[in-house]
């Protein structure tokens, strides 16, 4: 399986690195307005030499193109560091970027589980009641596009991608402008560019990755919400999180693109992480509820399906297992082309988000193993070690 011959692979050449950064001392991260406290890795009991490691092999991974790591354990940010490498705006390339703690970075995929998170909080608000009503029920005016097959697709097929629409996108790299996102996302219309797909599986038997029905889920939320679904977000979920520095890509028609293009800080990434551990809550405020975590981080892709780097999908949110030492550890994450990673641990109280620029590697869906590259080394040749006590 990719995962765990990947770790095998980090657990074998990537070693810590001597110097400085070795050092036990290597440095607490600075303490910022942002709610974060911060300590010294070894407070938070995590091995100090292998956290200390972390960046300095990663910055040996140039094919990666790392740009940022940040490590969190018990609610306290232990680490962080930061790189300049290649970035993209869209799928541009905006040349070297010197990465720091306060620069924006599109979390690319990572948006979906924001999306995620949102549609938990209509749902705990009473905006949505009904995670089995028909899609279309919701969106009027595509009524002319209906079919007794479309008429089967519910939000909790557009959560779980198991809609069953025709959506062919991994089958061409993001990267080739016959990509169906890339075509359909500067459309006009581009919720009318996915309800026009015809229905290849009864929804609910198959998965398929397939961003446009992310597209769906926003739309549907703007309208139960009322508001723009920036706004919608902003009071929802960033302020409350204390996250004040963000931006999105957008439609051409003006709405946020949800299925990527989110951009975050990587410190504020890691909240995402932490609300999952802490139940849905944020400092004392319960922000979307813990039945809402416990069911998007539950397994809803069709029965005996495995990715071969994780165990299963939930509500737009994979479903990991690492190796380490034969021991089989589980979390949720997020990822995103290029090599954005958000794993959440509960096992260990561990959040790690990581940002890179691998964007040559991928097509839709999941990850090449270039993009896994960064990820998997802070994971589980570092922080999970250290988490373990070797």
């Amino acid at each position: 399986m990719r995962l765990i011959a990947s770790v095998a692979v980090c657990a074998l050449f990537v070693t810590p690195t001597a110097g400085a950064e070795m050092s036990v001392n290597c440095g607490t991260p600075a303490a910022m307005s942002d709610g974060w406290p911060v300590s010294p890795a070894a407070q938070q009991g995590l091995d100090p030499q292998l956290i200390c490691s972390i960046g300095p092999s990663l910055a040996k991974l140039t094919e990666a193109n790392p740009h940022g790591i940040v490590v969190i354990r018990h609610g306290v940010l232990v680490y962080e560091q930061y790189f300049a490498g290649d970035d993209v705006r869209g799928w541009t390339s905006i040349g070297v970027v010197p990465h720091n703690a306060n620069t924006l970075h599109n979390i690319q995929s990572i948006t979906k589980s924001v999306v995620a998170l949102l549609v938990g909080i209509a749902f705990d608000r009473g905006w949505l009641k009904d995670l089995d009503a028909p899609i279309l029920s919701f969106l009027p005016e595509y009524a002319d596009l209906r079919t007794p097959e479309k008429d089967q697709i519910k939000p909790r097929h557009l959560l779980s991608m198991t809609s069953g629409l025709d959506w062919p996108e991994r089958t061409v790299s993001i990267n080739d402008p016959a990509n169906i996102v890339r075509q359909a996302r500067i459309t006009p219309d581009p919720y009318g560019a996915v309800l026009e797909r015809s229905v290849r599986a009864a929804p609910g038997t198959a998965w398929n990755y397939n961003g446009g029905d992310v597209w769906l889920l926003g739309l549907i939320l703007k309208k139960v919400a009322g508001l723009p679904l920036d706004q919608f977000a902003k009071e929802a979920l960033l302020e409350p999180l204390r996250i004040k520095d963000w931006a999105c890509e957008r439609f051409s028609n003006g709405d946020p693109y949800t299925s990527g293009g989110l951009q975050l800080r990587p410190r504020d990434l890691a909240k995402l992480g932490q609300l999952v551990l802490d139940d849905g809550v944020w400092q004392g405020q319960q922000i979307v509820s813990a039945g809402w975590i416990k069911e998007m981080t539950s397994r809803h892709n069709p029965d005996g399906m495995w990715f071969g780097f994780a165990r299963g999908y939930g509500y737009l949110r994979w479903l990991g297992r690492s190796s380490i030492d034969r021991r089989n550890i589980d979390w949720a994450g997020s990822l995103g082309w290029g090599g954005q990673r958000l794993y959440a641990v509960p096992e260990f109280g561990l959040v790690v988000a990581v940002t890179a620029g691998a964007y040559g590697s991928s097509q839709g869906g999941p990850p090449a193993a270039l993009e896994n590259l960064a990820g998997d080394t802070a994971l589980n040749a570092f922080a999970l070690p250290a988490a373990l006590g070797r």
